[in-house]
């Protein structure tokens, strides 16, 4: 009827309608959003190493091995496996996919499982974790297509399809980026900041912390004013330096100061001072001051914390040997104070991050303040101001050896669960041997950086009493250990370098773990009952557990005792110091056939192998026999206990658990395993490397 009435009405509200319906689909068509392009990860990547704070990710398949190491359950420390961890977890299985990671705080405990086929470890401490879940975008959540790592060169971030035009300028920050960082609808800023590479004049300015907004950004913004992060001096220095001569003579007569020289220092007016990203490629030899400073060393801004809790990102025990030598002079001295304090300024000084303590060493070292006298970088700067000069030789080596017994103490503040770390400052080279008293030191979990200021020049070499004294004092010869400076007035251009590396404690490989700081005691037993076959079965397995330990002369150490009626030193701890070595020898060890006298095996491990073990090392005997010994067992095993002896001890077919449990250190549970047949033994290497990680996670640290 109402067709009839209003024809021409009807149709022109239908047309209306069908316009606005038509419309309305294109402009949805118009506004969807692009696919979501997930970036593929490797499957040893960490977590710790992709500096987004929240990403999602594709696994490829294969991730679920041993030797991608997962550290916790539900919740991971950030140095773990992300694709084995999401396997773990149950979010993925072996045939890879996509993920989605948030990084979290860190936590005082990480707690190790077996779950869908993963064996995660037990932690006490780290400074970050992370959750996985499945790998769906969470609304108002934007993620990037590209992740950026913190060893990568980043990119600069284009807008349009111009490259982003920021002025240049004392105080004018230049922001690069590989990649947008995922930020929610409202704008919040993350908790993690994203780091930034900064232009800047150091004297006047530090970068701040920032919120990323949507997928691209740039800043050109003044940088707030932080007087003494960096210190450049206007004014020029003219003048040569010192000679060889004069250095030679001083260096011999500890009551006359080293000539001063005078460094050429200018700077053009309006030029920045550039400072790089680093990347992980670390040159031995190779100073940073070769060919016009490029130091290479990303400026991470810190969030705003309290004074109180400091840089959490960065919590180690930090120990400065600072050079009071006659040789360095007044003036240098002043400098290098002022260094001092830089980096004080720059860690972030606090409870929960970074603690600091100073050793002048001259003849004799001395402790100007130890861990635990300031926790913030204020009253520590000004702490370091009031230190008055020393005086005498160079005695770096003395320096060392000190520090190592007395500095690392609790009653000085060290926390256990924190790296330690000593960072030497000298001024040309030592007075005495260093090469003793480091290794000492690294193998306490002490890790060493020197930075080496004017050293010897050719002519000079043959007054200095031991050769490539860095590269046996550090931990490691790759450079990273090691900042060579030119001239004390270039001292300042380091102190990023050096924040930063003492800071990445993913790399302080000297740090003691579970991992590197054992001497592991086989005892095989290679008796009749054994057979050849299944004797290379349990050399399979002893080379399987010995892999996933760090092995030198400085980490963990492995030695081997195979036993029948008699006993046989295969090899002792010192014989090898690279993992291949030791898997070679475990390979070339030959089946002896006989009886089997397991108690007397004991006796002899722990005279030919334990009692050689060095003090700081944690001895671990692993016992593997099929069957019932000849002799007691109790006795030698309750001496090797009482000798502080950790004992594994592995059953298989017809071994007999009472002895198994009179071998094993209490508890038993944690300490003895059994196996219906050799070929099962490779279901126990997970476990028993958990267990060892577990006791010693469970005692103090240093």
């Amino acid at each position: 009827l109402m067709v009839l009435l209003f024809p021409d009405t009807i149709f022109f509200v239908l047309g209306v309608f069908l316009t606005c319906t038509y419309t309305a689909k294109e402009a949805t068509k118009k506004t969807k959003k692009p696919k979501l392009y997930v970036p593929q990860i490797d499957c040893d990547v960490k977590a710790g190493k992709i500096i987004n704070p929240e990403f999602i990710a594709k696994c490829p398949p294969g991730c679920q091995d041993v030797k991608y190491r997962v550290y916790g359950t539900d919740i991971y420390a950030s140095f773990s496996s992300v694709c084995n961890a999401a396997i773990h977890s149950g979010i993925i299985d072996n045939t890879g996919g996509k993920i989605l990671v948030q990084k979290v705080a860190g936590h005082s405990g990480y707690r190790g499982s077996f779950s869908n086929g993963v064996r995660s470890l037990s932690l006490p401490r780290w400074r970050e974790s992370f959750l996985v879940s499945e790998g769906k975008p969470r609304k108002g959540v934007t993620y990037p297509s590209t992740l950026e790592y913190s060893s990568s060169k980043s990119t600069a971030v284009k807008i349009g399809n111009d490259c982003a035009n920021v002025p240049t300028g004392d105080a004018v920050l230049k922001e690069y980026q590989t990649s947008p960082v995922p930020t929610p609808a409202t704008q919040m800023a993350t908790t993690t900041p994203t780091p930034t590479t900064t232009t800047t004049d150091p004297s006047t300015t530090v970068p701040q912390p920032t919120t990323t907004p949507a997928a691209t950004r740039t800043t050109a913004a003044a940088a707030k004013t932080r007087p003494g992060l960096h210190r450049v001096r206007d004014m020029a220095f003219r003048g040569t330096s010192t000679s060889a001569s004069n250095r030679n003579i001083l260096r011999h007569n500890t009551g006359i100061q080293r000539q001063e020289p005078v460094a050429t220092f200018q700077r053009a007016a309006g030029s920045p001072i550039h400072l790089a990203m680093e990347t992980d490629l670390w040159k031995p030899g190779v100073s940073l001051f070769d060919t016009g400073f490029s130091s290479k060393e990303e400026l991470n801004p810190k969030p705003l914390e309290s004074i109180s809790q400091g840089n959490q990102n960065c919590k180690v025990d930090l120990s400065f040997l600072m050079d009071g030598s006659w040789s360095i002079g007044k003036r240098r001295f002043q400098l290098q104070k002022r260094f001092l304090g830089n980096v004080a300024q720059a860690l972030g000084i606090g409870s929960a991050g970074p603690l600091m303590g100073i050793v002048q060493y001259g003849d004799d070292p001395s402790t100007e303040f130890n861990l635990k006298t300031y926790s913030n970088s204020k009253d520590l700067r000004n702490a370091i101001e009031k230190i008055q000069q020393k005086g005498g030789l160079s005695n770096v080596g003395k320096a060392l050896s000190f520090v190592n017994k007395n500095f690392f103490l609790d009653a000085n503040g060290n926390r256990g669960g924190a790296p330690n770390v000593v960072v030497v400052v000298v001024d040309g080279w030592p007075t005495d041997r260093v090469e003793e008293a480091s290794r000492l030191a690294r193998e306490s979990g002490i890790n060493i950086f020197f930075v080496t200021v004017e050293a010897a020049a050719q002519s000079e070499k043959q007054n200095v009493i031991e050769l490539n004294f860095v590269d046996k004092a550090v931990c490691r010869t790759n450079g990273f250990y090691s900042l060579n400076v030119p001239s004390w007035f270039s001292l300042h251009k380091v102190v990023q370098p050096l924040v930063k590396r003492v800071c990445d404690t993913d790399r302080l490989v000297c740090s003691k773990t579970c991992l590197n700081s054992a001497d592991i005691g086989f005892v095989i037993d290679g008796s009749s009952s054994v057979g050849t076959s299944n004797f290379r079965t349990v050399l399979q397995f002893v080379a399987n557990i010995s892999k996933e330990f760090e092995i030198s002369d400085t980490d963990t150490r492995i030695g081997a005792v195979q036993y029948t009626y008699e006993q046989r030193l295969e090899f002792s701890f010192d014989k090898y110091s690279t993992k291949e070595d030791v898997l070679g020898a475990i390979k070339r060890i030959s089946y002896w056939s006989g009886g089997t006298s397991t108690g007397a095996a004991i006796s002899y491990a722990s005279e030919q192998l334990f009692s050689k073990s060095k003090p700081n090392k944690r001895k671990i005997m692993i016992l593997i026999t099929d069957g019932r010994s000849y002799d007691d067992v109790s006795m030698p095993a309750m001496e090797a206990h009482q000798n502080g002896v950790i004992a594994y001890s592995i059953g298989v077919a017809w071994a007999a658990p009472d002895e198994l449990e009179a071998i094993a250190t209490d508890p038993d549970k944690e300490h003895s395993f059994f196996v219906d047949e050799f070929d099962n033994l490779y279901r126990y290497v997970n476990q028993l490397i958990q267990n060892i990680c577990r006791e010693f996670n469970s005692q103090p640290r240093n």
